[in-house]
This record gives structure tokens, sequence and C-alpha cells, in this order.
């Protein structure tokens, strides 16, 4: 862990002012925006490229219009002829624990089938596609390079490319609007990380496809026949609300926002509270020296069955009570909580 995390540290924070856990900055608000409109919301774009298509969705939770319907749903009630779901990390409903397989299946709802692309499989066979005419790619990312929804996105552009199938996106804004944090490295390249974008990158999913096809990033250096439906309301630089979570450990605003910085602290001895009522908003590990905030991680049934340190009383800092600068990577937790680890010898 020691050698992932020095070239980190070595080469991007120890230019850092010294870090105390009350030396962040200024929260900011992050209203919902009323006039916005996805692109799963203008129906009058998206349904002339459906017409006549035997179609299949990637689809989660997150994938709702503004009045809460689901994609799904709307595009039945509208005669689309849809064969198939496909589904990514924490599946349909958003339930299955982050790096736990998904199973494929059936939507009790609608009966249509779903095949699972987070398991032993992450990009469609040929079988799967070979009844559809198009894909319909509908989910909440939160713009940061290792959320995983934007791997499965560009391993369905390569099948479709593949298999000459048209591939729509519907837009979606982007939460974590801003660019930082150095390019992926080719040989660090992992389901984690497929493309090489900087840690956060700053567009929105349908900007983020047009960038993957424009660029030739798809395999062998293919492009697939790419539609993107664009959102309206929304302009970058403007604040957004998810009105549901896009992943189970990702509960609000605060927890997105934070997101970015404290997932460096999955692959470490730390819990990022996963099993608490602040995932992604708090860290901290069972030895006391860590911190005053305490918390306990616990089994909790549709976000996390086996947290790290389970049933362990944690010490460490409550980020809900510390604030972050706004619009930048924060590394400074890191690099503190490093140096408490070498101070105590861990």
């Amino acid at each position: 862990m020691r050698k992932l995390l020095l070239p980190l540290l070595v080469g991007w924070l120890l230019a850092c002012p010294t870090f105390s856990p009350r030396s962040l900055a200024q929260k900011t608000s992050q209203p919902t925006q009323e006039s916005l409109k996805t692109g799963a919301d203008r129906l009058d774009l998206l349904l002339p490229l459906l017409e006549g298509k035997r179609v299949a969705l990637m689809v989660n939770q997150s994938s709702l219009l503004q009045d809460g319907t689901h994609l799904v749903d709307t595009l039945l009630a509208r005669g689309v002829k849809i064969q198939r779901l496909f589904v990514p990390e924490h599946g349909l409903r958003g339930k299955v624990d982050a790096g736990k397989h998904v199973r494929h299946g059936f939507d009790s709802k609608t009966g249509l089938p779903i095949s699972s692309l987070y398991g032993q499989r992450k990009r469609p066979t040929p079988e799967m596609l070979a009844d559809i005419d198009a894909i319909v790619f509908d989910l909440q990312d939160v713009g940061t390079r290792f959320y995983t929804y934007i791997s499965s996105m560009h391993y369905l552009m390569e099948a479709a490319a593949e298999q000459g199938k048209h591939f729509i996106v519907c837009d979606r804004p982007n939460p974590n609007d801003y660019i930082d944090g150095p390019i992926l490295e080719p040989d660090c390249r992992s389901f984690v990380g497929v493309d090489p974008l900087p840690i956060l990158h700053g567009m929105t999913i349908g900007e983020l496809a047009k960038m993957i096809n424009g660029e030739e990033w798809l395999r062998l250096g293919g492009k697939c026949d790419l539609h993107v439906v664009p959102l309206s309301g929304w302009q970058h630089g403007d604040n957004y609300e998810l009105p549901v979570r896009p992943s189970p450990n990702l509960p609000n605003s605060l927890a997105i926002a934070r997101y970015p910085s404290l997932c460096f602290f999955e692959a470490t001895i730390f819990s990022v509270g996963r099993g608490t009522k602040k995932p992604f908003q708090a860290i901290g590990h069972p030895d006391k020296r860590f911190g005053s905030y305490v918390f306990t991680p616990e089994i909790k049934v549709g976000e996390d069955s086996n947290p790290k340190h389970k049933n362990k009383p944690c010490y460490g800092i409550d980020f809900t009570e510390e604030v972050f600068p706004t619009r930048q990577l924060n590394l400074f937790p890191l690099l503190y909580m490093y140096q408490q680890t070498e101070k105590l010898g861990l």
C-alpha cells in the first residue's frame, strides 16, 4: 500500500501546507434546478431515434424522468420495443454492494430479461445483442474516473461498435463539475480506470461518450454510431443536487462531493464510513489515536453487507463538520492520515 501511495504523495502533496482538520475552506450549497431536463426527459428527441427499432437499455435506479417515472416504464408506455435491460455495478435497483457480482435475471415489474455487465462479464456477448438495433444508456455519473458506470459505458460502446448497433446516451449533469488530478497512466488501466482521464474529468456523461468516440479510445480504434440526447436547463458551473442516490453509499450531495477525495482511503487501513449514516463523509480506524470522532460500521441491508472494521468503533474525522475546498480535489486528509500512520509506526 505504501508503494502505491508514496509516488502520489511525493509528487503532489509534499508542497502542500501542513493539514489540520479545521483548515478546510468554505462550503457551498447545491440548489436543485427546477428547469432542468435530462436527455431522458427530452422524449421529443429520444423517441424518433427509437422508432421501429429493437432496443436494449443500460439503466438503474437513477434513470428517472423529472416526473419520477422510470425511463423503462416511460418507453414501454410509448410503445418502444424494449428487448433487454443491461445493468451496471449495484444492479437495476441500486441495492447490490460495491464490488459484488450482479446476477442476470428478469425484472419483476416488466418481465424484461436483465443482463448484468458487472460480474465475470463486463461486456455483452454477441448473443445478447443479436436481436437489438439500438442501445440506450441512461446512468447518473458523478464525474470521477474510478466510478464504474463510465467503464461500463466504454465497454458497451465497444460492443456497439463491433456489432454495428446504434448507441444513444441520455445526457445528465455532472454533480462534480470540475477537472482535477493526474491523468491515468496506460499501465494502470483497469475497470476502475479504463480511459486516460484525470481523476475528475469535468464532463457530462454525453460529453464523455463523445470524447471516447472522437479520440478513438475504443478497442482497435473503433467508433460506434453514437447519438447524444442533450440535456437542457443546466450548464457547466451550475450546481446540481441529485434527486436519487446514484449508488448505495452516495446518499446525499455531501457524500458525492467528498467521494473523489475520500475514495483513496478505500485501499488503506481506514474506513470511509461505509456501514454508517455517513458513508464517504468520515474516515476512521479502530486505533483511538486517529481522532475524536467515533463511528461503528455495521451491516446495512442494501448498502453494505460487510463494511471495513465491521462492529468495531472507529476513531477519526467527521467531514460533515469539516468543510472542503469547493470544485477541487482535496488530498489534505490523505496526507494528514499518512503522516499520522508514520508517527504511530503503523
